[in-house]
């Protein structure tokens, strides 16, 4: 292992990846500014992986270093697979360039670096990381378990995340809004209302009222009124009681379920 993180610190720093120096066995920068201080400069990453070949090493992300989508593995908690998989199958990662196993069993792919934020999902366990971030690379170590490339590959694109995030979580359609009570549908309560038992009938009808009137203030309320009479409430309270709910419950304002219904015996 003796030179190899140097080596390929210089081979990313050939194609405008800067790379950064990280604590051996370890996720943390090695530098005062971490991964500010990710350069393509040979001379200084000579110095650095020169003198320290047991630093692990880092790739910043991010235009002009590549976008790298991360597939977490969290054991029995979970892992991102699935997700990968669903969108390797829409297409969205046809433009990846590599894929590195990651010493948890988790996976990198590698993509053309964009100025794109980072992303996590966690529900889905991926994190993507692009401008501002960094990822650790092979050959490095964590635990003992190094970094390992498992295939090269032809692509060339770059990562929607955008896309990503809409392939997993697609926008839900809004609830379909129940008809408000109108002349379609004061059948269903002119029922309720004529079901109504002594004590409840009058609260019933007000509230009934109401519910016709959001959904058309100018609502026919006669089938509700058919519909107390039938349960048997008397014609003057049936006339106060759409009197009161046509005037916004001025007069009174009675809740179904409760003993309301005055002038009744």
């Amino acid at each position: 292992m003796t030179g190899a993180p140097l080596r390929q610190a210089l081979a990313f720093a050939g194609r405008g990846w800067p790379v950064l120096p990280c604590q051996p066995g370890r996720k943390t920068p090695a530098t005062r500014h971490g991964v500010r201080d990710a350069t393509t400069d040979p001379g200084q990453i000579t110095t650095w992986f020169g003198r320290r070949p047991d630093w692990n090493l880092a790739i910043a992300t991010g235009a002009p270093g590549p976008d790298v989508l991360d597939v977490d593995q969290h054991g029995p908690a979970g892992n991102g697979y699935t997700a990968f998989r669903q969108l390797r199958d829409a297409g969205l990662l046809d433009g990846a360039c590599a894929y590195v196993r990651t010493p948890s069993g988790g996976l990198h792919a590698y993509f053309t670096g964009t100025d794109q934020r980072n992303g996590h999902l966690s529900g889905h366990h991926l994190d993507f990381r692009s401008a501002g971030g960094y990822v650790l690379t092979p050959p490095s170590q964590v635990d003992g378990q190094a970094y390992q490339l498992v295939k090269a590959l032809r692509g060339r694109g770059a990562l929607d995340w955008d896309a990503v995030t809409r392939h997993l979580h697609p926008q839900r359609e809004p609830p379909p809004r129940h008809p408000q009570p109108g002349r379609q549908d004061l059948s269903g309560l002119a029922r309720w209302v004529a079901s109504q038992a002594e004590g409840n009938r009058n609260a019933g009808l007000f509230w009934a009222a109401n519910r016709a009137l959001d959904g058309d203030p100018a609502a026919d309320l006669s089938p509700l009124a058919a519909a107390a009479r039938q349960a048997g409430l008397g014609e003057p309270e049936i006339t106060r009681t759409l009197e009161s709910a046509r005037n916004g419950g001025r007069t009174r304002t009675p809740v179904p379920g409760h003993q309301a219904e005055a002038g009744e015996r």
